[in-house]
């Protein structure tokens, strides 16, 4: 046995022993892990946001952990095996990659450019597996941020793309008008669309620029969160909570913890 399966190998037989032994594990089911999986994955995200590498260590056992977890359930339940999933994702990498594997069929390596040639080879095989849309693998409970980015991604895959970002901040300032123009007429359900329109235009321009707008928006939340917290600490020496300020004076700490940042 080489000593790098030794660590799997023994989360793989803890898993076992707490499955048999333990009241908590023994109780779990696929629905009762599904809520704490996706908490696990957004605690993983907020590690890359922090580039915090030893909990991104932390999250990732974590997940190998729930990895392991399903697959246990799965074997259980007589559907497949831990060897199942692991295997069946090396065939799929392999099959997705014939620009490194050469496909069985012996046509030899499929040539590739750069990373968009890779990306729309991708695209083309998933389609070959039996994929009804280009847009099929987009999960439908992503959030709106990165479903929107995910969704312009594959669609750029089969050439349903703007040719240059100018094009599309013409597009933002299109939807701009778009949203005045339904603010001024009142009707809601109009507001809420164009006001969508604009999101996912602003997040098209930020591929364009390639600059991730999940993670762009969870840094001003993280920037945000900083500067109030220092605003009410701010207050409290000024021995005035911020519920008794003027808008005027939170603004005159703000942009004072504004100019320190």
């Amino acid at each position: 046995m080489h000593t790098e399966e030794m660590p799997f190998n023994r989360l793989v037989k803890i898993m076992d022993d707490l499955r048999e032994k333990c009241p908590w594990d023994k109780k779990q089911t696929i629905d009762t892990l599904r809520q704490l999986t996706i908490e696990e994955t957004y605690e993983l995200a907020d590690a890359i946001t922090e580039h915090d590498w030893k909990s991104i260590k932390e999250e990732l056992g974590d997940i190998l952990l729930h990895i392991v977890f399903y697959s246990k359930i799965g074997t259980e339940q007589q559907q497949f095996t831990l060897d199942d999933v692991i295997n069946g994702v090396c065939e799929k990498l392999i099959f997705r990659h014939p620009h490194i594997y050469a496909p069985a069929s012996g046509s030899g390596l499929v040539q590739v450019n750069d990373e968009e040639d890779v990306k729309r080879n991708w695209e083309k095989l998933k389609m070959k597996e039996g994929k009804k849309s280009v847009l099929s693998g987009v999960p439908k409970s992503l959030p709106a941020t990165v479903k929107a980015m995910r969704l312009q991604e594959k669609a750029k895959q089969v050439g349903f793309e703007w040719e240059n970002k100018d094009q599309v901040w013409e597009k933002v300032e299109e939807e701009q008008r778009e949203l005045k123009e339904a603010i001024e007429s009142g009707d809601m359900a109009h507001m809420e669309e164009e006001l969508g329109d604009l999101f996912f235009s602003l997040i098209n321009f930020a591929r364009f620029l390639q600059v991730d707008a999940e993670n762009a928006l969870e840094k001003t939340n993280k920037k945000f969160i900083e500067r109030f917290t220092k605003m009410e600490t701010a207050a409290l020496a000024k021995g005035k909570p911020l519920q008794e300020m003027t808008l005027g004076e939170m603004d005159s700490i703000w942009n004072g913890i504004k100019h320190q940042s």
